[in-house]
């Protein structure tokens, strides 16, 4: 992820370093570090969601919530039907502001890449497809 966001104390270098690649390991065992393939702009500039982007802090804590919801339902030993109830909504709010970013990412990049040209838009909605495509394998 290429933005930094505040966590909810306002701390933006512990949420940049909760946004850094984490390395994973192959069945051979050799560490590999996982990243996005998806070409960024190395430039900050004004993306989809900027409009949006106070809405979409405040669903992101309230998710955060509903995750933290869930370590204290473990911590109390509550009863498993209604933790797995607690992560099907968490899923769901989860999906609910990807595919709200995909649109907006449609509606202003892939708008955007229109104007450009033919070349450009055609990686723009590659790139769309392949959001999408990793959205619905999760």
């Amino acid at each position: 992820m290429t933005t930094m966001d505040a966590d909810t104390t306002g701390n933006t270098a512990a949420a940049a370093a909760r946004h850094t690649p984490q390395p994973t390991s192959d069945p051979r065992g050799e560490a590999q570090t996982v990243t996005d393939t998806a070409e960024t702009p190395t430039s900050a500039g004004v993306h989809g969601y900027a409009k949006q982007k106070d809405a979409h802090i405040k669903r992101l804590r309230r998710i955060e919530g509903q995750i933290r919801g869930l370590q204290r339902m473990l911590e109390e030993d509550v009863y498993c039907i209604d933790i797995l109830t607690q992560v099907s909504a968490s899923t769901k709010g989860l999906q609910s502001f990807g595919l709200q970013l995909l649109e907006e990412h449609l509606r202003h990049c892939v708008a955007d890449a229109a104007v450009k040209g033919p070349e450009a838009i055609d990686a723009k909605v590659q790139e769309a497809t392949k959001a999408i495509e990793r959205m619905l394998r999760s």
